[in-house]
């Protein structure tokens, strides 16, 4: 495999893990906010801090993941 299509390779995996990064914080940590705030029902704070914090935690990690793949781009 040549060089461009190696790094086109790359780019696209990096690509994939921020796409799931944006998707985690989306559903892990926007949801959960929203709906806490447009629901009726009370959820208990600390349930919802914990929540939010692992899924923020996950994007975060899947974001980093996908930079350090771009590190492998040849020029």
């Amino acid at each position: 495999m040549n060089k461009a299509a190696r790094n086109e390779r790359i780019k696209l995996t990096a690509t994939g893990l921020n796409g799931a990064a944006v998707a985690a914080r989306a559903v892990g940590c926007f949801a959960p906010i929203v709906t806490s705030i447009t629901s009726t029902a009370s959820i208990a704070l600390t349930g919802l801090n914990g929540l939010v914090m692992t899924w923020l935690s996950l994007s975060v990690g899947l974001h980093l993941v996908g930079r350090r793949v771009l590190r492998r781009i040849e020029e």
